[in-house]
């Protein structure tokens, strides 16, 4: 359980992108909280598919997005490319069962975070659960383990120099990864060092959806208490980062970076964690 505190939310280090509304930096009171130690598991998934027979949007459209290098299926199967993305495949029959395309699977990936999940998935999951998705505000929170102001869970250190603290790209985005830190893709959800509450890879790895509707210009009149995010809009909040940040692409594995996609997205490198519902 994390306590009700009191946290500087937003970027207090100078690395974020305007357009992303980080800031300004300001208090924010939340908590108490009960959240997951780590994004929900192939395994977490397959049980509740497997009790509620539901069908995830990739599913129900036959098509998800895959990084262009962990294709494992017929070259048929890759039906589009992101025009100002063109690393992201739209690849037919790639689904959180299949997470590379139809010749692949989580067979030995059961420890892995679950992939291919859009929010509505996720809001899906937490019914059956009897949980819920994090708002941002809790999530920044409980990424930065009770460190104040600081760039990263671990500190403002950056990650790199042998010892790699996350699951990130390194190399020569997005053509060449040298798989330093042991992974081209998802690692197992508690891999490297849980933060100082205790969670596991609240940075890289996976993006994680958040309750919230986004809104860029937010943290400019969100309450100080408990604050929930935009009443509308027209995507939700990702958070996080993922195995394929890279400071030349995506500086946004650190504790205030936003990113945000609409409900109904999915692609390999998007999953969620939950909380309680005591809050």
């Amino acid at each position: 359980m994390l306590p009700k505190a009191s946290f500087l939310m937003g970027d207090s280090t100078g690395d974020g992108n305007p357009v992303d509304g980080e800031e300004p930096v300001h208090t924010v009171v939340v908590g108490p909280i009960e959240m997951d130690a780590t994004t929900v598991t192939n395994l977490d998934f397959d049980r509740f598919v497997s009790d509620t027979h539901y069908q995830t949007d990739a599913e129900r459209s036959g098509v998800s997005a895959v990084f262009h290098s962990l294709v494992v299926a017929p070259v048929e199967d890759v039906v589009g490319r992101v025009r100002q993305s063109p690393w992201w495949a739209g690849v037919s029959g790639a689904d959180w069962r299949r997470p590379y395309g139809r010749e692949s699977s989580i067979e030995g990936l059961e420890d892995h975070p679950v992939v291919h999940v859009s929010w509505n998935d996720a809001m899906a999951y937490c019914e059956w659960a009897d949980r819920r998705l994090p708002t941002e505000a809790e999530w920044e929170y409980a990424s930065r383990g009770g460190l104040q102001a600081k760039r990263y869970p671990w500190g403002d250190e950056l990650p790199g120099g042998g010892k790699w603290p996350t699951n990130i790209w390194q190399g020569v985005f997005p053509a060449q990864n040298s798989k330093d830190d042991g992974w081209a893709a998802t690692a197992p959800v508690r891999s490297y060092k849980p933060n100082g509450f205790g969670l596991w890879q609240t940075v890289g790895n996976v993006w994680e959806w958040c309750a919230d509707w986004f809104d860029t210009n937010y943290y400019r009149s969100s309450p100080q208490q408990n604050p929930k995010g935009s009443p509308l809009g027209k995507s939700r909040v990702l958070r996080g980062g993922s195995y394929l940040c890279h400071d030349s692409y995506c500086n946004r594995y650190r504790n205030s970076a936003r990113s945000h996609n609409r409900p109904e997205s999915t692609s390999g490198n998007v999953g969620f964690r939950t909380v309680g519902q005591a809050n």
